[in-house]
């Protein structure tokens, strides 16, 4: 029996490893998502889900934190994800819809 020492990449082939475009504390890169973010959380965690094409209910998750940074090659581990939302939930909130809208003016997204 072989163990699982790596976690699944996104697509066939991967994809190439990347990092995130903003840190975890760059609260005031964008200050309508830190504002979404501090006033009304889970309208933010929606709209990380609906950019995904996932159910709302899954935006602040450790699983939707790992499949966007799995998806986008961005180094880590779910220990890491689980740690950053139970530690920083605003703030990792905000990094991961800060993070989205980079991609989406690169048309990496």
């Amino acid at each position: 029996m072989n163990p699982v020492v790596t976690q699944p990449r996104y697509g066939a082939g991967g994809s190439t490893v990347s990092d995130w475009q903003t840190g975890t504390f760059d609260c005031c890169n964008n200050m309508g998502v830190c504002l979404c973010g501090t006033f009304c959380p889970l309208c933010l965690s929606c709209q990380i889900a609906s950019d995904m094409d996932e159910c709302c209910l899954c935006g602040a998750s450790v699983a939707m934190r790992t499949l966007y940074r799995t998806r986008y090659g961005i180094p880590g581990s779910i220990c890491n994800d689980s740690l950053m939302l139970m530690c920083f939930p605003l703030c990792t909130l905000c990094q991961l819809k800060r993070d989205i809208e980079k991609r989406k003016e690169m048309n990496a997204f």
